[in-house]
C-alpha cells in the first residue's frame, strides 16, 4: 500500500513508519511539505500525491513537557477535518485518538467503547480526539483506535513513566510514582501491527480500544523494571492510596484480530531497557533529577 502517514517524526509516528515501512510505502512529509493547519495545503498535497490509505498520527501535544499550545483544541480538530474532507472518497484511513476520550477524571475501569460519548472531557486532548471519532463514526473510510498508555522507543523518556524509570535505573536513582494506579500500557510495536491490520482489512465497527490483556498497577512495574535492570534503586511514591484507573476492556479488538497476543509486559520491557542501555549516552543525568 501506498500509505500517508501524518505525525512521523513523533514518539508514535516514527514507530509506525519503521513497522509499516517493511511491506508499504510510506509517505511521511515534513511540516514543510504539508501543513495540516491549512486546509489548501492537505487539499493540494493529496491531490499530487495519490495514496491508498492515511495513518493520522499527528497531534498537538498537551502533555507536561510540551510548549504551552494555544487552540489545541480547535487546532487537532482542523488536521482532522482537513485530511477527512478531502481524502478520497476509496481510502482507508486509521486514525489514532486516546482513552481521555471517555473523560479520565470521571470513567470507571474497563471502559467499552459503547461509552464513548456519554461524558464530554473536561481537558482540550480528550474532547478533540472524541469529537474526531464521533465524526469518524458515521465515514465508512474510517476505523478510530483509542489506546491508553503507548510505551517503546523513542518515548520521551523525561516524562514517560516505564522510560523514565528504566533510565532512572542506568543512573542508580530512585524510581519514582506521584502515586499508585492501573494504568493500560500497550508496546508500541503492537500498536503498529494493529493499525497495519485495520490498514490492511478494515473494520466491522468505527472505533476500537487498544488495550492489552494484563493491567499491572505502576507500583508492580516499578518492581518488574527494577528487577529487569538489576539494580537495587529504591522506589518512592509520593502520594498514599490508589489513583483512578485508566483502563479500557479489548474485547470488541480481540474479536476483530483473530489471534491477537499482546507481547507480555515482561518481554516488552526488557527489549526497551536494551534500547536505553545502546543509547546511555544520549540520556542527560540532570534531566532525571526533578520529576515533571
Amino acid at each position: 500500500m501506498r500509505i500517508l502517514l501524518t505525525g512521523g517524526s513523533g514518539f508514535i509516528g516514527r514507530n509506525l513508519r519503521e513497522h509499516l515501512a517493511r511491506r508499504h510505502n510510506v509517505l511521511a512529509p515534513s511540516h514543510a511539505e504539508i501543513e495540516l493547519l491549512d486546509e489548501e495545503s492537505v487539499r493540494t498535497w493529496l491531490a499530487t500525491h495519490p495514496v491508498d490509505a492515511i495513518v493520522h498520527s499527528a497531534t498537538i501535544p498537551g502533555h507536561r513537557n510540551a510548549p504551552f499550545a494555544s487552540d489545541l483544541a480547535l487546532k487537532n480538530l482542523k488536521m482532522f477535518l482537513h485530511l477527512a474532507l478531502h481524502a478520497p472518497p476509496a481510502i482507508r484511513a486509521v486514525i489514532l485518538g486516546s482513552g481521555a476520550e471517555y473523560d479520565v477524571s470521571r470513567m470507571g475501569p474497563r471502559v467499552r467503547e459503547e461509552e464513548a460519548g456519554s461524558r464530554v472531557p473536561e481537558d482540550e486532548t480528550g474532547f478533540s480526539k472524541l469529537v474526531c471519532s464521533l465524526f469518524a463514526a458515521g465515514d465508512s473510510r474510517f476505523v478510530h483506535l483509542r489506546p491508553f498508555g503507548v510505551f517503546g522507543p523513542h518515548e520521551d523518556w523525561e516524562i514517560r513513566f516505564i522510560s523514565n524509570a528504566i533510565c532512572k535505573t542506568l543512573f542508580d536513582r530512585p524510581i519514582t510514582l506521584r502515586q499508585n494506579r492501573r494504568l493500560d500500557y500497550v508496546w508500541v510495536g503492537d500498536l503498529a501491527m494493529i493499525v497495519e491490520h485495520f490498514l490492511v482489512h478494515g473494520g466491522r465497527h468505527r472505533a476500537y480500544n487498544v488495550t492489552p490483556d494484563e493491567t499491572p498497577d505502576l507500583l508492580g512495574l516499578a518492581r518488574l523494571i527494577r528487577d529487569v535492570s538489576g539494580k537495587d534503586v529504591p522506589i518512592r511514591i509520593a502520594c498514599d492510596g490508589m489513583g483512578p484507573e485508566y483502563t479500557g476492556d479489548n474485547s470488541r479488538l480481540k474479536a476483530e484480530v483473530p489471534g491477537l497476543r499482546f507481547t507480555p509486559i515482561r518481554e516488552a520491557i526488557s527489549r526497551l531497557h536494551a534500547w536505553y542501555v545502546e543509547r546511555r549516552s544520549l540520556i542527560h543525568e540532570e534531566a532525571l533529577l526533578t520529576d515533571k
